[in-house]
C-alpha cells in the first residue's frame, strides 16, 4: 500500500461511499465522511477509532460547505483526496417529471459535487497536489428511457470533471470521473426517487423497464467492495485516468454506444462537412 492519505468522501452511509470508506480505513488511510444525521455520524465514527471522522452535511447546503472543508483542513489535516459520491437516481419519463424534480436531481448530483470541488481546490492548489474522484455513472455515457434527468446530471458531471482536469493539471491535481455500471447498492432501491406514472402512451415502452429494474435490484453484477478497491488503486496511481469505467456491463454498453456514434457520424459526414465556408 502506498503512503497513507486523508480522503474526504461525501455520502458514506451507504453504497459506494460506505464501501470505499471501509476499504480505505482497512488500508490505513484516514477518512472524513459526510453523513446526513448525528446518528449516522456516530455510526460512521464507530467504524475505526481515530481514523474515521464524520461531518454532518447535506451537499445541497451550499453555504455550509466552505466552512466544513476549512474545519477539516484545520482539525483533521490536509485533504489529499475528495470523493464526490453523494447522489441519487431519479426515475421518471421526462414528460411526466416536474422541473422541480430535475432541479433537485441537479442540485445533488451536479451543484453539490461542484461546490465540494470549489471548496477543496484552493487548499490543493496551494499544496500543488491532490486528487478528485467524481462518481458518475455509465449513465453519463449511455442513456435509456425513463432516467433522462439522471443521465443529464451524470453527463454534466462527466463533462465538468474532464474540463476541470485540464484546468488543474498544471497544479499537480488530478481529476478522475469514475463511471460504474450496475452494482449491488441502494441506487435502484431506497435511494431512487420515482415519479408516479400519468401518461398511458408511455406504458408499453416504460413499464417493462421499471419492472426489470425492480427485479434486478440486489442481484446486480457489480460488487461495491471490488469497486472500492479499484478506486483505491486509482488513488494510488502515479498517472490516474481522467475516466474509469467500472463493471463489464458498463464496458459493453459504453463501447456499443461509441461504436453506434461512430457509425452515425460516418453516415452523416457529407452533411456535417457541407456547412463549412
Amino acid at each position: 500500500m502506498a503512503s497513507s492519505k486523508t480522503l474526504l468522501i461525501t455520502g458514506v452511509s451507504s453504497g459506494f461511499g460506505r464501501a470505499l470508506a471501509q476499504e480505505a480505513l482497512a488500508a490505513g488511510h484516514q477518512v472524513v465522511g459526510t453523513v446526513r444525521s448525528a446518528e449516522a455520524a456516530r455510526d460512521f465514527e464507530a467504524h475505526s477509532g481515530q481514523a474515521a471522522h464524520a461531518r454532518v452535511l447535506d451537499v445541497t447546503d451550499f453555504d455550509a460547505i466552505d466552512g466544513i472543508v476549512a474545519s477539516i483542513e484545520a482539525d483533521v489535516g490536509p485533504i489529499d483526496v475528495l470523493v464526490n459520491n453523494a447522489g441519487y437516481g431519479h426515475e421518471g419519463i421526462m414528460e411526466e417529471s416536474s422541473l422541480s424534480e430535475m432541479r433537485r436531481q441537479f442540485d445533488v448530483n451536479v451543484f453539490g459535487a461542484v461546490a465540494m470541488m470549489k471548496a477543496v481546490l484552493p487548499f490543493m492548489r496551494a499544496r500543488k497536489r491532490g486528487h478528485i474522484l467524481n462518481i458518475t455513472s455509465m449513465g453519463g455515457y449511455i442513456t435509456m428511457p425513463g432516467i433522462a434527468y439522471y443521465c443529464g446530471s451524470k453527463f454534466a458531471l462527466e463533462g465538468i470533471s474532464e474540463a476541470l482536469g485540464k484546468e488543474v493539471a498544471p497544479f499537480g491535481i488530478a481529476v478522475t470521473a469514475v463511471a460504474p455500471g450496475s452494482f449491488r447498492t441502494d441506487w435502484a432501491g431506497r435511494s431512487m426517487t420515482r415519479t408516479p406514472r400519468s401518461i398511458a402512451d408511455y406504458d408499453v415502452l416504460f413499464d417493462p423497464i421499471r419492472q426489470a429494474r425492480e427485479e434486478k435490484s440486489g442481484k446486480q453484477l457489480g460488487d461495491p467492495r471490488k469497486a472500492a478497491q479499484a478506486m483505491l488503486a486509482v488513488i494510488a496511481s502515479e498517472h490516474p485516468p481522467a475516466h474509469l469505467l467500472l463493471g463489464s456491463d458498463a464496458l459493453g454498453l459504453v463501447r456499443g454506444k461509441l461504436s453506434a456514434l461512430e457509425q452515425e457520424i460516418r453516415a452523416w459526414e457529407a452533411v456535417t462537412v457541407s456547412t463549412d465556408h
